[in-house]
């Protein structure tokens, strides 16, 4: 187990996703770090092969007692039997997400590298909340969540944070002191070897 003051692992999937080749590295990926939340992060909106993923996502983590979000298909949540959703547009839709999925539901919301709307998704209910990226230029924006934002929240807010977005080892080890998860995805996937590709990611938590 973890130390109770070392971030957890918010595994992000890709966004593309051919199931006979992800499953096996899937698989890998949980049987060697303890995670504590998936999030399904397909850039399709085609309903079929979301629900096959999801389908096939969640045996596998509903077995190891993880839970699984989809990033932003509020509708699905129930009908796929998820455990909640990760919202994209900051505290805008996380009141309404709230009433649709009850007080029992993961209702979380990437807010950029606003500290305005993750305080404000904080008092609209939300559970967790994301700032990302953490490198320059992943967004069109350009804008990057700094050191400074996680360090004042870690200190101000309850609510509890995710770091996500061009993480690389000296990231992880400078926000470890001030962030309660790790969105990690593109990181790994894109790797040779997601396994060994996370592990370097997760001895800089210590």
């Amino acid at each position: 187990m973890p130390d109770a003051d070392t971030p957890q692992i918010y595994l992000l999937t890709p966004d593309e996703i051919d199931l006979s080749r992800f499953l096996p590295r899937f698989n890998a990926v949980l049987d060697a770090q303890e995670v504590a939340c998936v999030r399904l992060a397909l850039a399709t909106r085609d309903e079929d092969r979301i629900t096959r993923t999801a389908d096939a996502l969640r045996e596998v983590t509903h077995a190891r007692d993880i839970a699984l979000v989809i990033d932003t298909h509020l509708a699905l949540v129930g009908r796929l039997g998820l455990d909640g959703v990760h919202l994209g547009d900051g505290a805008r839709t996380v009141r309404h997400a709230r009433k649709e999925l009850g007080p029992d539901a993961i209702v979380g919301a990437h807010c950029g590298a606003s500290r305005h709307d993750g305080m404000s998704a904080g008092e609209a209910g939300a559970d967790y909340v994301s700032f990302g990226p953490l490198t320059p230029g992943l967004l069109d924006t350009g804008d990057a969540a700094e050191d400074e934002l996680f360090a004042w929240w870690s200190e101000m807010i309850e609510v509890p944070v995710v770091a996500e977005g061009g993480l690389d080892a000296d990231i992880v080890a400078r926000l470890a002191p001030f962030v309660d998860f790790f969105g990690i995805g593109a990181e790994i996937w894109s790797a040779d070897n997601p396994v060994t590709a996370l592990s370097d990611l997760v001895a800089r938590l210590r």
